[in-house]
């Protein structure tokens, strides 16, 4: 008696190319909110009351996706790597172990995460650059032309160190993004095909869980996001040619005692706005990529 056959695993290639586009795309539909929440969030940095009407009315609507050129590339890093290796590793882990628990699949989220994270830093600190440079003092402006006039300046200007500014807290919210989406988002899928009658990984499903998964890791990550925003855009002091923030926990300390801690929630909406709209977008475009590449063999 034959015994029903598994579908063919996804090559290799098609798994992180696949990953890095859907990352690209998710990011290009999501880029205006996090344009707004990096604004936001550095409002009180630079003494200023952020208001999303007078961004508009003075920068006007295309001013949203100052940066998007490094948001995507950062995408090709950071979706490509996170997502491809969380599943190389998962698979690996389980021909080892003999087994795929909940255990196995938040170690491996947080540690691709932080690995996905360290890879990408530049592209992120050049993200957080033009996604804010316009809403500086005309005297304290970069005025960068493109991703590629960011990341020839800050070599020539601050050095290659300079493009892992804000590493530290990047890699450490990545990290705990792996951690959170793993253990909730298939959660909340089965929850709401449960008690809302959904099908399972439908997008009505994955949009759910999504926002749902969104909204916790979003409220966990906030003031790690803020402390990597503050550390990619600072300059050096101009008496002492020191930066204010050295560390993510110097960073939280300073920020807590200076401004308040709320502070670091500044930004919160169009950050979880970001954080959950990218899981929706990503993963439905990831699933109909791979499913149109099956149906092509």
């Amino acid at each position: 008696m034959s015994t029903p056959t598994q579908p063919p695993a996804l090559p290799k290639p098609v798994i992180f190319a696949t990953s890095g586009l859907g990352g690209m795309l998710g990011w290009a539909i999501i880029h205006p909110a996090n344009t707004t929440a990096v604004r936001m969030s550095l409002a009180s940095m630079q003494g200023d009351t952020f208001s999303f009407s007078k961004m508009i009315r003075e920068k006007g609507v295309m001013s949203l996706y100052d940066g998007i050129a490094a948001g995507v590339l950062r995408q090709v890093f950071y979706a490509t790597s996170r997502f491809g290796l969380f599943e190389e590793c998962r698979d690996r882990l389980h021909e080892i172990r003999g087994k795929t628990d909940f255990a196995g699949r938040v170690v491996v989220g947080a540690g691709t995460g932080a690995t996905a994270a360290l890879i990408s830093c530049p592209m992120e600190v050049a993200t957080v650059r033009m996604s804010n440079d316009a809403t500086l003092p005309l005297a304290e402006r970069r005025n960068y032309t493109g991703v590629f006039d960011v990341v020839k300046r800050i070599h020539a200007e601050e050095g290659v160190k300079a493009f892992w500014n804000g590493a530290a807290p990047f890699a450490q919210r990545a990290a705990l993004v792996g951690v959170f989406q793993v253990a909730t988002l298939d959660q909340f899928k089965d929850l709401y095909a449960k008690h809302l009658n959904q099908k399972k990984n439908s997008i009505s499903n994955v949009f759910c869980a999504a926002m749902t998964s969104g909204l916790i890791y979003s409220i966990a990550t906030m003031p790690l996001e803020a402390s990597k925003n503050r550390m990619a855009s600072q300059k050096p002091d101009a008496v002492t040619g020191k930066l204010p923030y050295t560390g993510t926990i110097q960073t939280l300390r300073t920020v807590s005692a200076n401004e308040g801690f709320m502070a670091l929630y500044n930004g919160f909406l169009p950050y979880y706005m970001r954080c959950g709209g990218h899981t929706v977008s990503m993963f439905i475009i990831v699933q109909m990529l791979r499913d149109y590449y099956k149906s092509m063999q």
